[in-house]
């Protein structure tokens, strides 16, 4: 039997301090018989060190494109745009189904390279559940932080924190203020409404029944919006340009999901991320925070949590039903746009 090979890739990405595994489950792994190697990294929550003391094989930054082709890449955010052929079996967040900007140059990517996308997003159960996630965390901080705006708290640029810190921020700034949670059932809206109560919120908690039938004029008598919705196709948008010429108290929207640039996008009221250094846009008098890796801001409790989750998977990369299903999503994604992988012309 082959040995099943792991390589945890540094994030090029210079905001990201998560990872796919911590040290803890690198190491159960590796006593199951999985061999991982983790590139350095300088920004990594968790320090080399640590992977190397359970029994990980170092290896330079950025050196996955030079590894065999039998290695699963394992990483989190998007990466680098060379080399432009891939070739490995990648593990990470592609963000590349629902017809994003620079969605199809990814799997184009992949199918000129001969490899595989295998999306964090498409790992789901026989009921269609993510098996692994960092929606609470994405959640939790996406209030968070619009409380602190709505209060006049935010101290900018941002910087990682923990749960605990954001806690004591959120009693320390706490005034009575009502808040809106869309998608409210879900990991995001879970994560949410327990930052909102820790900020002692008068919490309204809405889902799939509220949203057949919107109400505008209650979405807007609250002072701060959380979106955490999962939109997986084209939805009546919840707040447009017209929406904001009403009379309103809403101030602060922390949209969760940014689903910018894709036909999923809910909040048609602003077209680009938000950032850490500069996390807030402003449209028409109204707040908007939009970051793509707010789990990153409590990288420590986001990754242990989510390693957790992932790591029982990766035991079994070769042998799971998972695994076959996040690759049946990608073959038919690049099918979608007529893209075959180089061995399907052979």
């Amino acid at each position: 039997m082959t040995e099943l090979t792991l390589l945890m890739r540094d994030e090029s990405r210079p905001t990201e301090r998560r990872a796919p595994l911590s040290p803890e489950t690198a190491g159960k792994l590796i006593r199951e018989g999985v061999a991982i190697s983790v590139e350095r990294s300088s920004r990594r929550v968790f320090g080399d060190e640590e992977y190397a003391a359970a029994g990980c094989a170092l290896v330079p930054p950025g050196s996955w494109p030079d590894a065999p082709e039998d290695v699963y890449v394992v990483g989190l955010k998007e990466l680098p745009d060379r080399p432009h052929l891939l070739r490995h079996r990648h593990i990470f967040f592609g963000h590349a189904y629902k017809d994003q900007p620079g969605s199809v140059n990814l799997l184009r990517r992949f199918t000129e390279g001969g490899g595989t996308l295998l999306d964090l997003e498409s790992l789901v159960d026989e009921r269609g559940r993510r098996v692994a996630a960092f929606g609470y965390w994405a959640g939790y901080v996406g209030a968070a932080l619009a409380v602190l705006r709505h209060r006049g708290a935010l101290v900018e640029p941002l910087t990682p924190t923990t749960r605990g810190e954001l806690d004591k921020a959120l009693a320390e700034n706490a005034e009575p203020l009502r808040a809106l949670v869309i998608g409210a059932l879900g990991r995001c809206g879970s994560g949410a409404g327990d930052a909102l109560v820790a900020a002692g919120a008068e919490v309204t908690r809405w889902d799939l029944a509220e949203t057949e039938n919107l109400d505008v004029a209650a979405l807007l008598d609250h002072d701060v919006l959380v979106n955490a919705v999962l939109a997986t196709g084209p939805i009546p948008p919840f707040v447009t340009t017209e929406t904001l010429r009403r009379p309103r108290r809403l101030s602060v929207i922390a949209d969760v999901t940014c689903d910018v640039g894709s036909p999923c996008h809910t909040l048609p009221i602003y077209d680009r991320t938000t950032t850490w250094q500069d996390p807030v846009l402003q449209r028409d008098g109204l707040d908007v925070i939009a970051i793509d890796n707010l789990p990153s801001l409590v990288p420590r409790e986001a990754t242990v949590d989510f390693a957790a989750d992932l790591a029982p998977h990766l035991a079994v990369l070769d042998d799971s039903g998972v695994w076959r299903r996040a690759e049946a999503a990608f073959t038919a994604a690049c099918a979608s746009h007529d893209l075959h992988r180089k061995e399907d012309h052979a």
